[in-house]
């Protein structure tokens, strides 16, 4: 992709985008560990218009995957299941940090959420990451009528590397064939770790070309720059995508990740999938957490939130 000037981003952005580009675009592995740690203050602070409470689950070395569970505040049922993904380039994040995501759902029909606090790969590479989320999916499969959902409505979604962790999951449970997923939203997702034109050369704010090659390097680790990379821990490598879950995405259009998200819209079409997409011209990564309350921003929002509306609707995947 082209260099990206300052006129090529959308003029409701432009402002931040210059800023981002002045402070915080190289990579360091101090600078992750300074990010990890400010995400870190935001564990338990939530929206007080849904419940929330933390649960903690197994994994097989015997530590504790935390998860966040959020439902209405009135006790409902027959509500979707959603497994919420943050983003963080695999490297950084909590949950918290998608309230805004999480309340967007409830607010727009009930559901409940699960969201996973998973390995982060500065602590563990692929494949830890997946069978965190994995964990929590199986959990939400077993443990979510409790809360009041229906078994057959389990949609899976994420921004950014847990748009990329999504999909990935969505591969994964079609193929382990133990949770049905009805729905999948992955939003500008973290898909491909080989040189795409857009993620080629790409100087984009919040997410560039370095920086997401060093995002890669340390999910893959040992793998990066191998022919030894799975499809589930970079899905744009899938040879099958039949059986997949219908999806929603959106994307920027001058990104580093929007070839790689139009690609995997375009494969789930060539199978049939109903797929609802949108790229918005001019707007970089993550857009729409940045500046959220631009009119770019509000359009997201609402081409999001009417696809779940239609999802809740209309897409159902009774379990095995």
């Amino acid at each position: 992709m082209p260099k990206i000037t300052d006129e090529m981003i959308h003029p409701e952005l432009r402002k931040t985008g210059k800023s981002w580009r002045r402070s915080a675009q190289k990579f360091s592995l101090n600078k992750t560990r300074v990010m990890k740690a400010l995400c870190g203050l935001l564990k338990g602070r939530h929206s007080k218009e849904m419940r929330y409470e933390q649960v903690y689950i197994p994994r097989a070395d015997g530590s504790k995957l935390r998860l966040c569970v959020y439902s209405p505040l009135e006790t409902k049922s027959n509500l979707p299941g959603v497994l919420w993904i943050h983003g963080g380039g695999y490297s950084i994040g909590v949950p918290e940090q998608d309230d805004s995501f999480i309340l967007r759902f409830i607010k727009a029909g009930a559901c409940v959420v699960v969201s996973p606090d998973y390995t982060l790969s500065p602590d563990k590479p692929y494949p830890a990451a997946l069978e965190d989320c994995y964990s929590a999916l199986l959990w939400l499969r077993g443990r979510g009528e409790a809360f009041g959902m229906r078994p057959d409505q389990i949609f899976v979604g994420g921004d950014s590397a847990g748009g990329g962790l999504a999909a990935a999951l969505s591969l994964y449970a079609r193929d382990k064939g133990e949770v049905s997923v009805a729905f999948q939203m992955p939003l500008y997702p973290m898909l491909d770790d080989r040189p795409t034109e857009s993620s080629r050369d790409n100087d984009a704010p919040v997410w560039n070309s370095d920086l997401n090659e060093a995002a890669w390097r340390l999910y893959l680790g040992e793998r990066y720059g191998s022919g030894d990379v799975p499809a589930y821990a970079a899905p744009a490598r899938a040879a099958d995508y039949g059986g997949l879950p219908p999806a929603c995405s959106y994307v920027g259009s001058i990104e580093p990740f929007l070839d790689e998200t139009a690609a995997y819209i375009k494969n789930l079409k060539k199978c049939g999938i109903p797929v609802s997409f949108k790229i918005f011209d001019g707007c970089f990564h993550g857009f729409d957490i940045m500046c959220p309350k631009t009119n770019i921003a509000k359009q997201a929002a609402d081409f999001l939130t009417e696809n779940y509306k239609y999802a809740a609707e209309n897409y159902f995947a009774p379990q095995k």
